[in-house]
């Protein structure tokens, strides 16, 4: 059925406010760390924030229609502190996309590939483009607290950085870690599986008992959360190892599936079946125990 325009006018206006809305119940959380770093969540993927003497640092921005609230929870932690740096730790929209609204006029810190590769995006607003760029390793100091960004081979994308917080003994590993989920390994963008294991086994490396890891997605780590990730990898993908091995297609690798262990690691975005595909189409075979 052909609709005439001016139906098509009135639908598209009605599911526009829908559109606007899609963030109206959700609220920025902070979870305190220590006297002056938060990780805060909302939707998208976790922030944190250290405020150190007049200084505000944030850790990526999630979407533009939180910009606001992101905002007031910014000024009630800092005793309404303006923000003065604003730190990407990759380039997906659910980490940048406040970028514009929030950090337009201060510097915006990011390893040189988010910057080559969101200049490519048409619709990503210049003015929340990174001003600063590094390849390996970059130290921020601000009033007494060191803030070290690492950059990490390609694993989830080819521009991830993790961020430490040194005397919080606390880090930001991005998305180089879905807490208690399988994660996503964004092959177009750069990512590579025997790169995000490979990185995940450094990182538990430079950990301690007490480090508290805030994920790209999901709950307050620590090294030992950081591991159970690890060692899903590892195993799963070795059962898929196993399924090309017997000379499965892949479509006989998803309906054997992984198994009951691992089912709780499945959700809406990263299916079961998803990351059977993933490691089915690794780009090389990472060490397995």
């Amino acid at each position: 059925m052909k609709l005439s325009l001016a139906t098509a006018l009135v639908l598209l206006l009605a599911a526009a406010p829908l559109q606007a809305d899609r963030f109206k119940d959700v609220q920025v959380e902070e979870t305190k760390l220590a006297d002056n770093l938060y990780m805060l969540s909302g939707a998208g993927g976790n922030m944190a924030t250290l405020i150190a003497g007049d200084k505000v640092l944030l850790v990526d921005t999630q979407y533009a229609e939180l910009a606001g609230k992101i905002k007031i929870k910014l000024l009630q932690l800092s005793a309404n502190k303006p923000l003065t740096t604003l730190v990407n730790t990759h380039l997906h929209g659910d980490h940048v996309g406040g970028n514009s609204a929030l950090a337009a006029n201060i510097d915006i810190i990011a390893h040189n590939n988010v910057l080559s590769r969101l200049k490519q995006d048409a619709k990503f607003p210049r003015n929340g483009l990174p001003k600063t760029t590094f390849s390996d390793q970059l130290s921020l100091h601000l009033n007494g607290q060191t803030v070290r960004l690492d950059y990490m081979p390609p694993s989830h994308t080819d521009g991830d950085i993790v961020v430490w917080f040194e005397q919080a003994n606390a880090v930001h590993f991005g998305d180089l870690l879905f807490e208690g989920r399988f994660p996503f390994i964004d092959v177009s963008n750069g990512g590579s599986v025997k790169g995000y294991i490979d990185n995940t086994r450094t990182l538990i490396g430079m950990l301690n008992e007490q480090t508290k890891v805030i994920p790209g997605h999901g709950q307050l780590t620590d090294k030992a959360g950081v591991q159970r990730s690890l060692d899903m990898m590892e195993a799963t993908l070795a059962v898929v190892q196993g399924y090309k091995a017997a000379g499965m297609t892949e479509q006989q690798a998803v309906d054997k599936g992984l198994g009951q262990q691992w089912q709780s690691w499945h959700w809406n975005f990263i299916t079961e079946e998803r990351w059977i595909k993933t490691l089915y189409h690794a780009d090389v075979s990472a060490d397995v125990n």
